[in-house]
């Protein structure tokens, strides 16, 4: 396996979650599929963060995911590193928008510069040599508070599939900080309610549980 190629969320309700997806214009990121009987309680343990070109962008994200029934966790407000929001959808994953401008220079591009998973972990360290074991090259670090991986470069216009397939940047943050990042408590047990696919190798499991198919395998309704 040498990259993250796609996220397949695993829904209880998998009408009602193609419905606010496809409302939401978030489905053009993700993949989905029925979950299994795996009970799942509280902060699953991930995010999934849009970063965008404006702070427009973040507005409309957050708009029209809140417009589609889901819950905004933080409003799209400015912050010392730009402008951001986070939203929970109603199957219960957390979505991030995010831009490096605070000041609005324009409308909404429609455009999403990078789509990244963001894993909480409780060995930052392990977890780490983990995915270099795996294949992985690590392109940025800063020690044990966050570690991305190398990854696709994906620009694609938002409710639409375009770019969606080129793959998605996976880093890793410490499990509580990714929690308070976002706006939930990081207590949480069960299934991640997730399955990663890679572009190449078998199946696995990371030290967090986390859960990876090869991508030609990965199904969706």
């Amino acid at each position: 396996m040498t990259s993250l190629a796609l996220l397949t969320l695993e829904v209880a309700d998998l009408t009602a979650a193609e419905t606010f997806y496809a409302a939401s214009g978030l489905g053009a990121h993700v993949r989905l599929r029925a979950a299994s009987d795996e009970p799942s309680d509280g902060f699953r343990g991930f995010s999934v963060s849009l970063t965008v070109a404006r702070p427009a962008d973040v507005r409309a994200l957050v708009g029209a995911a809140a417009d589609a029934g889901a819950t905004v966790l933080k409003p799209a407000t400015k912050s010392f590193w730009g402008y951001g929001g986070v939203v929970r959808a109603p199957d219960g994953t957390i979505w991030k928008f995010a831009s490096s401008e605070k000041k609005d220079t324009g409308p909404a591009t429609g455009r999403v510069d990078r789509v990244v998973l963001l894993l909480g972990t409780t060995d930052m360290a392990a977890t780490r040599e983990f995915y270099v074991g795996q294949g992985l090259t690590v392109a940025k670090s800063f020690g044990r508070k966050y570690v991305e991986f190398a990854g696709p470069e994906t620009a694609g216009t938002l409710g639409t599939s375009e770019g969606s397939g080129s793959g998605v940047t996976l880093a890793l943050y410490p499990r509580k900080g990714l929690a308070k990042d976002v706006g939930v408590p990081a207590d949480g047990s069960g299934s991640h309610r997730i399955v990663l696919g890679g572009s190449g190798g078998g199946p696995f499991t990371d030290p967090d549980g986390f859960a990876w198919e090869p991508a030609a395998l990965t199904t969706s309704r």
